[in-house]
């Protein structure tokens, strides 16, 4: 078998990410809804998600944009209904978001024993993960995810192409045998297809919006390929770079 290059995304690909963020955002609805009655849960998170977007895509990943997003929308929120604000009301709804990043985050079932195999099978594992520093170290030792990964961690604010080529310009790669494996489109898929490596889509079960609200524009350089999930990789991997030997 050939060796493969596989650069895996941490978040909602190999663990548990947005369920955190949809747990809190519906206990933020339900706190807006005490102070507002007259607003629907589906307009709060309608513009939680609209905020939070938009200081994404300014901002980047940082844990403190999250928290920022709720109470920028509490604001919002007070300044349409001609109510003052509050600053205890406003320290409430970022500890709302603040608990997101201090919760004990959980793998998918079958992480480990996928990673084990693919690190058993040769290839070399990557890690390429967004948000800061702080909280994705505080997963990755949670889970003691070092075992695979050793010090071959990425971790970007900003996660896009741009971070993706330099992942790739610091490590000894073939495009041919390597791949991007994630479940965001928009971060993980379309900027391996950008840069010519071959791309594997996990969706998620539950997905952000952020993530895939894009259309993907495949270039005939790249192979683009969807699995159903994360336990699908080794057979894939195995099957594909078997053919990639033969082929040369």
């Amino acid at each position: 078998m050939k060796r493969q290059t596989l650069i895996l995304d941490l978040d909602d690909t190999l663990i548990h990410c947005n369920k955190y963020f949809r747990d809190a955002v519906n206990h933020f609805a339900s706190q807006l809804q005490e102070w507002f009655p007259k607003l629907t849960k589906k307009e709060i998170k309608e513009k939680q998600l609209e905020i939070d977007i938009k200081s994404v895509e300014k901002h980047g990943l940082h844990s403190s944009r999250f928290p920022e997003s709720l109470a920028t929308t509490y604001k919002y929120f007070c300044e349409v209904n001609n109510r003052a604000t509050n600053e205890e009301e406003i320290e409430r709804v970022r500890i709302i978001g603040q608990e997101v990043f201090q919760i004990e985050v959980q793998p998918f079932p079958s992480m480990y024993e996928v990673l084990q195999e693919l690190q058993s099978q040769g290839h070399q594992l990557y890690l390429f993960t967004g948000g800061d520093e702080a909280n994705q170290n505080r997963k990755i030792i949670q889970l003691e995810l070092e075992t695979y990964f050793e010090d071959r961690v990425f971790i970007f604010e900003h996660k896009n192409t741009e971070a993706l080529k330099q992942v790739l310009d610091s490590i000894n790669y073939d495009k041919k045998s390597t791949w991007m494996i994630g479940n965001s489109l928009k971060t993980d898929i379309q900027p391996a297809i950008e840069l010519g490596i071959n791309a594997v889509h996990i969706p998620a079960e539950l997905e952000w919006t952020f993530n895939n609200s894009f259309e993907i524009k495949e270039d005939s350089t790249s192979n683009f390929y969807t699995l159903k999930t994360l336990k699908d990789v080794p057979r894939f991997i195995r099957e594909h770079a078997k053919y990639d030997r033969e082929a040369i």
